[in-house]
């Protein structure tokens, strides 16, 4: 008899746990970020994002595959007395649109969610199995 020691449910759960828990810190520091027009470069903060994958490795799951930082036109203001501001009075700032961080928030903490359940029936069977077994 051969004994299956893949863990499969639980790789999966635990996998989607770890990007998604990336994901949040991602969307956690462009909300943070949102109003930054001077990263420590001299310019605006630029939103970043995770680009998540399935992984090949047979068991499933997925992984983060790059962070990248997403290279879409900074929106100029009007802010005549700001520090960072152009001989117009325009300041650059960050291309971070906090309605659409609110809704990837939102993926990222449901999808961490049922992750998390998985996490709790699969123990929940484990423990019903050694309890049949006693």
């Amino acid at each position: 008899m051969e004994v299956n020691t893949s863990f499969g449910a639980i790789d999966i759960a635990v996998s989607g746990l770890r990007a998604q828990e990336k994901n949040i810190s991602l969307i956690s520091s462009n909300v943070a970020n949102a109003q930054t027009t001077d990263d420590g470069t001299g310019e605006p903060y630029r939103r970043v994002e995770a680009l998540l994958k399935a992984s090949d490795d047979g068991i499933g799951g997925v992984s983060i595959e790059e962070i990248t930082t997403d290279a879409s036109s900074l929106p100029r203001i009007l802010r005549p007395g700001h520090p960072n501001a152009d001989e117009q009075g325009y300041v650059e700032m960050p291309n971070v649109s906090l309605p659409t961080e609110m809704i990837n928030l939102n993926i990222a903490t449901k999808t961490y969610q049922a992750n998390a359940a998985i996490l709790k029936r699969y123990q929940s069977m484990i423990e019903t199995t050694l309890e049949l077994l006693k």
